[in-house]
């Protein structure tokens, strides 16, 4: 999978209005965004070295539009994961389950580890799929957007996959609260579950 190599600097970008910038802490901001509860994926690019992938661990990850589909991650300017998206053209994003949470912080920081460390396969265009995730969405880079010290990378679904119920019992989503690693409880069949599956 390879498109065009993308630059944020050529890409649009949201029109700011000016206005004096508050005295916000960078600590007491993520401190306070702690508190909203977040899944955990882990995004996955080829960097075009027969064998060789990198990956991330991110929560900054949101469903953006349904037609077309587009999702959309925020990844740290410095991260190596950068230039092998634009390089590669395309990413996996991979939804971790409760028991991966040293997966989840092995591929955490600026010095993760490597896709060929862990179990994993590879898509027909060699994506990494991890192995063990509650489930997986392959897209296509769409765009990418200046977030000041963060990226905002927006992708195009382009294949996805779910595992049956009855092959992974009893699974729950990794979630990640007030900076650590948690199973979700209560994540079982709803007894009803026209009541609790709603769009929003």
């Amino acid at each position: 999978m390879t498109s065009a190599p993308l630059s944020s600097s050529a890409l649009p970008s949201a029109r700011r209005v000016p206005h004096p910038r508050p005295a916000v802490d960078g600590k007491a901001l993520r401190d306070a965004c702690s508190a909203f509860a977040t899944g955990v994926t882990v995004i996955t690019a080829a960097t075009g070295v027969p064998g060789h992938a990198e990956g991330t661990t991110v929560n900054s990850f949101t469903s953006v539009s349904l037609d077309p589909p587009l999702v959309l991650f925020c990844l740290h300017r410095q991260s190596r994961l950068g230039p092998v998206l634009r390089r590669s053209g395309g990413f996996v994003v991979n939804f971790l389950a409760h028991h991966q949470q040293e997966l989840a912080w092995a591929f955490a920081g600026r010095d993760s580890a490597r896709v060929e460390e862990v179990p994993h396969r590879r898509t027909a265009e060699g994506l990494p799929l991890l192995a063990g995730a509650l489930g997986h969405l392959v897209c296509r880079l769409d765009a990418e957007y200046d977030g000041g010290d963060h990226l905002i990378v927006v992708g195009e679904v382009v294949e996805l996959g779910v595992p049956e119920p009855e092959s992974a019992p009893g699974a729950a989503p990794l979630v990640f609260y007030r900076g650590a690693m948690h199973a979700l409880p209560g994540t079982g069949s709803p007894e009803n579950p026209e009541q609790n599956q709603r769009d929003f």
